[in-house]
This record gives C-alpha cells, sequence and structure tokens, in this order.
C-alpha cells in the first residue's frame, strides 16, 4: 500500500539526509519523482514553493506536501491524503531525532577533536553540493512558466524571460551585502528580508501570472 511505501520512504530519506532543510530536497525529489514517479517534476517544483511560503522547516513542509501529493496522484480520497502528509512527515523525522538524543550531547562534547574537527567542514561542502543539485534540477521546470509574455529557448528548454527577470531581482538582492541597504534617507534593510522577498515574488507572480 503507498503509505507503508511513504513511510518507508521517507524513513530512508530521514536517515541520511545531513544537514537537514535544503539539503533534504534533493533526496526527497529523486525519491518521489524519479524512483516512484508519484509527481511529475513540475508539480515537485510547485511543492517546493508552497514549502517556502508556509510556516516551518522547508524539509518537514516538502515532505508533508509530497505525502500529500502522492496519494492524491494515485487516486484515493482526501483522508487517505492526510494520513499520507502525517506518515511522510513522522518517517522523515524519527530517526534523526532518534540520534540526536543519543549521540547530540556526545558530539558537542567532542566536535573540536580530531577526526571531528576536519571533518565537518567536509560534511559542511557536502551539503552545499546537494542543495545545488536540487537547485540545478529544479531549475528546468521553474524557469519553464511560459504561460505569459516571451520566452528564450535555452538547451532545448523554453524559459520564460519574466521568471528570469524575477530570479535575478531576487538573486541580487539577496545577495547584496546588508551595508549596502543604508542610505541617507532610508533603510531598505526590509528589502534583503526573504520573507519580504517571497512575498513580493508572490505577488509578482498574481500580478503577472494570475489575471
Amino acid at each position: 500500500m503507498i503509505l507503508l511505501e511513504l513511510f518507508i520512504t521517507f524513513l530512508i530519506i530521514g536517515l541520511f539526509t545531513f544537514g537537514g532543510g535544503y539539503s533534504m530536497i534533493a533526496l526527497i525529489q529523486s525519491a518521489v519523482v524519479e524512483e516512484h514517479g508519484w509527481l511529475t517534476a513540475q508539480e515537485f517544483a510547485d511543492i517546493l514553493a508552497i514549502s517556502q511560503i508556509t510556516p516551518g522547516p522547508v524539509g518537514i513542509n516538502t515532505a508533508t506536501y509530497a505525502g500529500y501529493s502522492a496519494v492524491i496522484a494515485e487516486g484515493y480520497p482526501t483522508a487517505v491524503a492526510v494520513a499520507g502528509a502525517l506518515i511522510a512527515s513522522l518517517a522523515v523525522l524519527i530517526l534523526p531525532m532518534t540520534l540526536i538524543l543519543i549521540v547530540g550531547r556526545w558530539l558537542l562534547a567532542h566536535k573540536d577533536q580530531a577526526p571531528f574537527s576536519r571533518l565537518f567542514p567536509i560534511l559542511r561542502l557536502t551539503v552545499v553540493g546537494l542543495i545545488a543539485a536540487a537547485a540545478l534540477q529544479l531549475a528546468p521546470d521553474a524557469f519553464a512558466n511560459a504561460s505569459s509574455g516571451p520566452t528564450l529557448t535555452i538547451l532545448d528548454t523554453d524559459i520564460s524571460i519574466v521568471s528570469l527577470l524575477i530570479f535575478f531581482v531576487v538573486f541580487t538582492l539577496s545577495v547584496i551585502p546588508r551595508k549596502q541597504f543604508h542610505t541617507a534617507t532610508l533603510d531598505l534593510q526590509l528589502l534583503k528580508s526573504p520573507i519580504t522577498l517571497i512575498i513580493l515574488s508572490g505577488l509578482a507572480g498574481l500580478l503577472i501570472y494570475g489575471f
């Protein structure tokens, strides 16, 4: 049954996800899109967008929405889909929480000792690589919203120029050093806030594509 498959799938994802959050996205996408085919790449990209604008950790939110949507895609009723969302969320948390409770205190006490002091920089690079891999895999479906406006063909993919512009504006505002937002008359640091950027992007998408 799909609920058992969801439980086992997200249990494994939780066990082998190092870094949590965004690093979990690549594993969830690989499982629900490529391995099981529960969702299309476009549906997963939409789920990730919803997970970003709802409260809570992005990895857990993605697991919740993916579990719900996977059950719906298989033709089950909403009540079963809600169970799928709960199962996916709990399964992805059980083993990491258990391991943290067991080894967390010991690990914090020894994190500055060899070989742990040399291990963490490598793990950080690994997490960055996982996040980058997820971003590259999602990019074609995220940018290919050609329902409105002109498009640009890149690597045989029709890219919405409007979506591309929104991306570059958000990216630029995110990476500009915070001190650059101070002016003589106005403090524009609010524009650098992820919350502000998400809200403004959502409004832009609603105005451009929704109407």
